[in-house]
């Protein structure tokens, strides 16, 4: 844990203690030693040294320093204004990684963050989500989202146009998933979504609108685990299925995706 980068983040104007106990938990789940060989190793398949990758919800930036560690140049996104400050401050200063203080949706503008001071990487912009998933999935039973802030919106599309189509794209944006395929309108050769017991129409929805932008194959990764539920990767249907059926009663994790012509580097 970078604990000079978060002793200054939490100094500045307008954090408090609640924020800083936060992203301290946040830092202890998701940035603790021997993490990162795991992640490297779930992500090799997909990147080749120099190719371009979106962390579209970089949160703390346990995703985004694995990326980098495989050579790729990152695109972090994150719009929580205290989680950007730590990525400035740790990840943001590598040669291949840049943070934008942005979230990613349908359309270009502005939208209000939704903030959980006490766990701050399930901040949201999706405000059905928010209302919803507490009585859903008894993980969220205890979040409250108690802070309100706006912040500016981009697009994938824009993203692309700007900085190049990404080799690899993974989002994870609580509930906001859908929303930000949305914005996209063209295939990109491999990426992941995030999936919450409670929410998997969300889920659903990001099959059926990659299925739309190509011809895909899924795998599964339960919650925070580094491996793959299946030995083969699935066509769009069955793994519709598996969703509307409850997905084996995980109540998280990450659903990949790529197409079918996509050669894997490793």
């Amino acid at each position: 844990m970078d604990t000079s980068a978060l002793r200054r983040v939490v100094a500045e104007p307008g954090s408090g203690l609640r924020d800083a106990l936060g992203l301290a938990r946040s830092l202890w789940l998701y940035r603790r030693p021997g993490r990162q060989r795991g992640l490297r190793r779930l992500y090799a398949p997909f990147i080749a040294e120099g190719d371009l990758v979106f962390d579209i919800g970089a949160h703390v930036g346990d995703r985004a320093l694995a990326f980098a560690a495989l050579g790729a140049r990152v695109l972090a996104l994150e719009p929580q204004p205290m989680l950007a400050r730590f990525l400035q401050r740790t990840i943001g200063r590598r040669r291949r990684v840049e943070v934008l203080e942005q979230a990613v949706g349908a359309a270009a503008g502005v939208a209000e963050l939704q903030v959980s001071r006490a766990t701050p990487t399930v901040s949201s912009i999706d405000a059905r989500w928010t209302r919803r998933i507490g009585a859903r999935n008894r993980s969220f039973a205890a979040v409250r989202w108690d802070r309100r802030i706006e912040v500016p919106v981009t697009t994938l599309d824009e993203l692309i146009e700007i900085h190049g189509r990404p080799g690899f794209c993974k989002i994870d944006v609580e509930g906001h998933e859908a929303e930000v395929l949305a914005g996209l309108s063209r295939p990109l050769p491999a990426l992941s979504v995030e999936f919450v017991a409670g929410a998997l129409d969300v889920a659903g929805a990001c099959v059926d609108r990659l299925e739309g932008l190509g011809e895909y194959r899924f795998n599964a990764v339960a919650g925070e685990q580094r491996r793959f539920q299946w030995d083969d990767w699935r066509p769009a249907g069955p793994v519709r299925d598996w969703l509307a059926a409850g997905a084996d009663g995980l109540a998280s994790g990450d659903l990949y995706a790529r197409l079918v012509d996509a050669t894997l580097v490793r």
